[in-house]
């Protein structure tokens, strides 16, 4: 595939999988051989870690969450992007209850791809700071 086919497909798994949480379009892009190197230590790295954490609590937590892509860029397998998810506090997360505060969740992500889906997933964010913002006080 070439890199504008590889930017389309992540351009997708943003739309489809993260902010639609569509469970065929996780099963579609990623890969049965994934791996999520942000997938914290000693948890589950595959396909499953994307989608616990982006359905059952990033979602649960932002239902209305949107995603921006601010910037893409490919080169061979992979395409870096930085991107922004705007969303509002109405859902427990990590026992933290709805504090119905507007937040944006800053990330830039580097993925590899193989045969349209991906194979590889490294990704830094902001959302340990969002996070201690939605602490009560």
């Amino acid at each position: 595939m070439n890199t504008e086919q590889n930017k389309h497909i992540v351009q997708r798994f943003n739309l489809e999988c993260i902010q639609q949480g569509n469970l065929e379009s996780f099963k579609t892009l990623l890969s049965p051989e994934v791996i999520n190197h942000s997938a914290p230590a000693g948890r589950p790295n595959g396909p499953e870690s994307f989608t616990f954490f982006l359905n059952e609590v990033l979602r649960k937590a932002f239902p209305d969450l949107q995603v921006q892509i601010l910037d893409q860029v490919a080169e061979g397998d992979l395409v870096a992007t930085r991107k922004k998810i705007t969303a509002t506090h109405t859902g427990e997360i990590f026992g933290i209850p709805p504090s119905n505060k507007k937040v944006e969740i800053r990330v830039i992500d580097i993925i590899r791809l193989k045969d349209g889906q991906y194979l590889e997933h490294w990704g830094e964010s902001n959302f340990s700071e969002i996070l201690s913002i939605l602490q009560p006080l």
